[in-house]
């Protein structure tokens, strides 16, 4: 990208900086007509798709409460399973560093 003829000005801290881009656009110090297409072929996609069997009832339950929240039900299993998995991480980890601490006051 090639930088027109504007030149950065120096900041002397964030705020100063803050109040500069509130009412400059980062576009104004570059030339557009420079800008070239990105391209990411060996990019990977973040998400998988999986297959989960589920009892009736518990979907027909997810749904409705997706549905009460105006989100996908897809979408709100995730944040649930996202939910669990943090805290068996934490009750694990917990776990684990009372064994630790266990251990300690044994071997004292």
């Amino acid at each position: 990208m090639k930088l027109t003829g504007r030149k950065m000005p120096d900041f002397k801290n964030e705020d100063e900086e803050r109040e500069f881009w509130a009412t400059h656009s980062p576009l104004d110090f570059f030339d557009a007509k420079c800008f070239k297409k990105a391209s990411f072929p060996n990019l990977k996609p973040s998400v998988k798709s999986i297959s989960i069997r589920l009892p009736e009832d518990l979907l027909a339950e997810l749904k409705i409460l997706a549905n009460k929240k105006d989100v996908p039900y897809q979408s709100l299993a995730k944040v649930f399973l996202a939910r669990q998995i943090v805290l068996e991480r934490e009750s694990s980890s917990g776990s684990s560093r009372k064994r630790k601490v266990k251990a300690a006051s044994r071997s004292k």
